[in-house]
């Protein structure tokens, strides 16, 4: 307040300007950026800091893919599919591709495993490939709008796994990080259902 002592200054996460009075010299502090401002700033960073911004060498980005596309690509197939929608900035992503990466190359005699890139640069999923799936026989595509999971009856979120019986009849979808027991529980039953 002007005359008197100097505001309380308030903790994190509000930045604090310092503020004289003209008149009698006295000083305030005023809160300038509120707790949304300073929050999405924080989350570009961290945005900006997990893609990468350089070629990943011998890894090729995720081929882009509409929505119209995929639908065929599951209508068409003559085996079951797993599909896996990811990102490279998505941490529960990253937790589950391991086991993904295993799965697909236990299975990949009787399940057609394909992972979906969203909302991605084309660095970032070359890098999250080359990290993760160099070696596992997994198709991956990109949807940079992130449309398609939608279109397929799922939501934004990541990661979701889609499971396909032949032809593209939709058994099951995982929202979230799959489990070990869930995945091979569902992929029994695409085998053997």
């Amino acid at each position: 307040m002007w005359g008197g002592q100097p505001a309380a200054p308030h903790s994190f996460p509000h930045i604090l300007l310092l503020t004289v009075c003209p008149v009698d010299g006295t000083a305030e502090y005023a809160v300038v950026v509120s707790k949304l401002v300073i929050t999405t700033l924080v989350f570009a960073l961290i945005a900006a800091a997990c893609s990468s911004a350089a070629p990943v060498e011998g890894v090729d980005p995720p081929a882009p893919i509409t929505s119209e596309e995929m639908q065929n690509l599951l209508a068409d197939s003559t085996e079951p599919i797993v599909l896996n929608v990811w990102a490279s900035w998505c941490t529960p992503c990253r937790s589950e591709a391991p086991l993904l990466s295993k799965a697909a190359a236990q299975f990949e005699d009787d399940v057609r495993f394909v992972g979906l890139d969203v909302r991605d640069t084309p660095n970032g999923a070359a890098a999250f490939i080359a990290e993760f799936y160099l070696d596992a026989p997994i198709e991956h595509y990109a949807d940079q709008p992130g449309s398609i999971p939608t279109d397929l009856g799922g939501n934004r979120g990541v990661p979701l796994t889609f499971f396909y019986r032949p032809g593209g009849e939709l058994s099951y979808l995982h929202i979230g990080v799959i489990d070990e027991r869930t995945l091979v529980l569902q992929i029994d039953e695409l085998v053997n259902g």
